[in-house]
């Protein structure tokens, strides 16, 4: 089978420098053969003009919000570019969303269409913040509070002008397990955001270790958003799939539009290899049996949730139920 396309996806609220960072990226070798999709919001799209590498690998798509009439283009976009992924001549593609996009409606596109799950895989969210305006997007614009809640690695810029250690703790508070990397200037290490191998079957464990740092972690929430959570559940003993799958089923059918994000891995009765799951809101990609434990694993089952106004206690009493009764 040939190897999925990576895709990544550069978030983050108006003025935080996602441009800036992007070009930078796009100037360095391990970028080479990377196709960037620009979603703007309103009539007129310039942000694309602004991408330095505006060539046949540049694409704008439809100005509008990429949770409505905009996932269709970006659905045809990506079938349209599959040809040219399978030669080889696109190497990854880069999402570069508006400043207001919602990002779980994006990895919702990346997994519900059919062909486009074949043939590419999510690599990674970056969102990008700034330590000038951070803290008060953070507080009074929720997009940017989910784009932050729903990284997988976190982009500091502005440094230079602000002092960013209140807005660290807010990191820390809400998404503590996603790695900050400051920007000078928009330069950053290419290797810091890229190839996280997430949810990629043939990716090394340790890629996946570090997408769950989170574990151990209380409840989190935002002092200034308490609607946002974010926390991991542990399993010691191997978890029947019948009671996860189940209780995951139910759970996003009944409040999916509450679950910004879940990934985990599971130590699954009857299986001697990890299995990574990922949903976001009302979709439950399919489960990826991956190549093997991290040495030294425990082996215990680990999922991170990043909800809005859905409290730890409902997961995880309902979870507990479904395992105890799949087990029986």
């Amino acid at each position: 089978m040939a190897e999925l396309t990576p895709i990544t996806v550069l978030t983050g609220f108006l003025g935080a420098g996602k441009t800036t960072v992007l070009n930078h990226l796009l100037r360095q070798p391990a970028l080479a053969r990377t196709a960037v999709l620009v979603n703007e919001f309103g009539e007129i799209g310039i942000d694309h003009l602004l991408v330095e590498k505006l060539d046949e690998n540049t694409v704008l798509l439809n100005a509008g919000c990429l949770c409505c009439t905009v996932r269709g283009d970006l659905t045809r976009t990506l079938r349209e570019m599959l040809p040219r992924a399978r030669r080889d001549e696109i190497s990854r593609i880069v999402i570069e969303t508006t400043g207001l996009a919602e990002p779980a409606p994006i990895l919702a596109t990346l997994m519900t269409d059919p062909v486009v799950a074949s043939a590419y895989r999510l690599d990674g969210v970056v969102t990008v913040i700034d330590a000038v305006s951070g803290e008060t997007n953070l507080r009074d614009r929720p997009e940017a509070m989910r784009q932050m809640a729903v990284a997988d690695r976190i982009v500091l810029t502005k440094t230079d002008l602000a002092d960013p250690a209140s807005l660290r703790r807010l990191f820390r508070a809400i998404n503590p397990g996603a790695p900050v990397i400051t920007a000078r200037n928009g330069a950053i290490d290419p290797e810091t955001v890229l190839n996280l191998g997430l949810f990629n079957p043939g990716s090394k464990i340790p890629d996946v270790a570090g997408w769950l740092r989170a574990e151990g972690h209380a409840h989190h929430h935002h002092d200034h958003d308490q609607r946002i959570s974010s926390f991991c559940l542990t399993f010691d003993r191997p978890l029947h799939w019948l009671g996860v799958g189940t209780w995951l089923e139910l759970l996003i059918q009944t409040r999916g539009k509450d679950l910004l994000r879940v990934k985990g891995i599971l130590n699954l009765k009857g299986q001697d290899r990890p299995v990574a799951i990922h949903a976001v809101q009302h979709v439950l990609h399919s489960p990826a049996l991956l190549t093997a434990w991290p040495e030294g694993d425990p082996r215990t089952s680990r999922i991170v949730f990043i909800t809005q106004d859905l409290p730890r206690a409902i997961i995880e009493q309902g979870m507990q139920a479904f395992a105890e009764a799949a087990a029986t």
